[in-house]
């Protein structure tokens, strides 16, 4: 018999969110990308587009967005019907996507730098 694997869900990554779908944002991701949900995400300074963590220098990286709350393929263009966890929410950490190369560290200061927009990173049960 085959084995299914089934990928996280919403349930696994968001434990807590602000009434009323505050915490949510309406985004867009950029062109030439599949970002799974959970994946940490920032924004573009010039275009206001969604793109994973990435490293600007040996020991610096672009300050995070927020949460993808869902999986997007925007390998053929944009897609402007992301969803993204942006404020008062908290997530599982182990449902979390990260860049393969940021360090313990730097992981550390981006999820400071989530719970400074209310995101907070918890384990799960």
């Amino acid at each position: 018999m085959p084995v299914i694997y089934e990928g996280n869900t919403l349930g696994d990554l968001l434990k807590y969110e602000s009434p009323n779908l505050y915490s949510r944002e309406a985004a867009t991701v950029g062109a030439g990308q599949h970002l799974a949900l959970g994946t940490v995400v920032s924004r573009d300074a010039g275009t206001g587009k969604l793109y994973p963590l990435r490293l600007v220098s040996e020991t610096d990286f672009s300050p995070p967005a927020g949460v993808l709350a869902t999986d997007t393929d925007a390998r053929l263009a944009d897609r402007d019907d992301a969803l993204l966890i942006a404020r008062h929410a908290i997530v599982a950490s182990q449902s979390l996507i990260w860049p393969a190369e940021l360090t313990q560290e730097q992981r550390s200061l981006a999820i400071e730098q989530l719970a400074q927009l209310g995101i907070l990173v918890r384990q799960s049960a």
